[in-house]
């Protein structure tokens, strides 16, 4: 099975020129983990939601909050983001993601398409319950 079946569409995206806040705000409406970067139309980077916690001052939004700590919000995404994208296609098998996740210790998987334009995200969460879904399909066959 491809991936096609399996990735969110659904994309959350940011430009490479918006800053930390931004990324901030949509960790936090989304409860999600990984946000793509784009330059234009085109893939260009990731931030995780650990990426932005490491440069961010744990005082943000609480009495202790500095100046400083504010600031820190202004940062452009594209002084943090991961550069080093491993992507799929949408053809691309389920068990070689697996590899992917596994070769490279990546936790998503942008999946893009032949301009690299980014089209779907897969992480190793999703990867994790297809597997168990597959899994309990599978015993239940056995009982029947």
């Amino acid at each position: 099975m491809s991936l096609s079946a399996f990735m969110t569409k659904e994309i959350i995206s940011l430009e490479i020129d918006d800053n930390l806040s931004k990324a901030k705000q949509a960790f936090d409406k989304y409860n999600i983990h990984h946000i793509l970067i784009k330059n234009g139309k085109e893939l260009s980077g990731i931030i995780t939601d650990r990426d932005l916690y490491k440069h961010l001052s744990p005082n943000i939004g609480t009495k202790k909050e500095t100046p400083k700590d504010t600031f820190l919000l202004s940062k452009k995404i594209n002084l943090i983001m991961s550069r080093e994208l491993i992507t799929a296609k949408e053809n691309t098998s389920l068990n070689d993601a697996v590899l992917l996740f596994h070769d490279h210790h990546i936790s998503c998987l942008p999946i893009v398409d032949d301009h690299f334009r980014p089209i779907g995200i897969i992480s190793w969460r999703d990867i994790i319950k297809i597997i168990a879904l597959q899994y309990r399909m599978k015993l239940a066959n056995q009982h029947n």
